[in-house]
């Protein structure tokens, strides 16, 4: 029976603080938008051009 004393309100605040942290996530904008992330896999990508510092340089094969 004690134990009931113990687990009840440490239920109550573990659901608080998961309240709590819904609340927030909810007021910094987390589900502002839950279309568009599971459309990207549906629209194609384009390809980018690799930046020069990542580019491959080949050498010359006439200048043996």
């Amino acid at each position: 029976m004690i134990i009931i004393f113990l687990l009840i309100p440490l239920s109550i605040v573990i659901a608080l603080f998961f309240l709590g942290a819904f609340i927030w996530a909810v007021r910094s904008g987390q589900y502002e938008d839950t279309c568009t992330p599971a459309m990207r896999l549906l629209l194609e990508e384009t390809k980018t051009e690799k930046p020069e510092s990542e580019a491959i340089i080949k050498p010359d094969s006439d200048s043996k």
